[in-house]
């Protein structure tokens, strides 16, 4: 499941799940910490990451341990949600793909609508869009909801 990184280049999640940084943290386990994105695009924007390292949705396998961490990745950041926007009536958690993830450790995405208006994120929508026309050639999603990738490694039960 988990992959390494190089010595060279230090993972900035493992920093911060190890407690490297002056990150605060809304919540942390054994298995998991979450904190807010530094650059928010909905009035909450938080994501949850494992402690262990593990690049990206690809890197996870079809097993029970593997749909367990994201089941409670995604249960801590409902619960998150729940908690400091009520008031919302919509949310999205989800996982971006390579080559669209900007950070090489697996991490939840999970947004309270409505998203930030603002004109850098109208530039960088614009260039997803962009990004986004060209990977549907090569039958990429930028954004992969949390349902679906649990359903990709769900364990059959028979």
């Amino acid at each position: 499941m988990a992959g390494a990184t190089s010595p060279s280049q230090p993972c900035i999640f493992c920093q911060i799940a190890r407690g490297s940084t002056s990150t605060p943290l809304l919540h942390a386990d054994d298995k998991v910490v979450a904190f807010q994105d530094i650059k928010p695009s909905a009035f909450r924007h938080y994501l949850v990451i494992p402690v262990e390292h593990i690049p990206t949705v690809r890197d996870l396998q079809r097993r029970n341990e593997d749909y367990a961490l994201v089941s409670h990745m995604l249960n801590v950041g409902q619960t998150l949600l729940r908690r400091d926007a009520p008031q919302s009536n919509q949310y999205r958690f989800g996982f971006h793909q390579p080559p669209l993830n900007s950070v090489h450790h697996l991490h939840l995405h999970c947004l309270a609508l409505p998203f930030i208006p603002r004109s850098h994120c109208l530039r960088l929508m614009v260039n997803l869009c962009l990004v986004h026309k060209r990977c549907k050639v090569y039958g990429l999603r930028r954004f992969l909801s949390a349902s679906e990738i649990r359903s990709r490694i769900s364990v059959l039960v028979t």
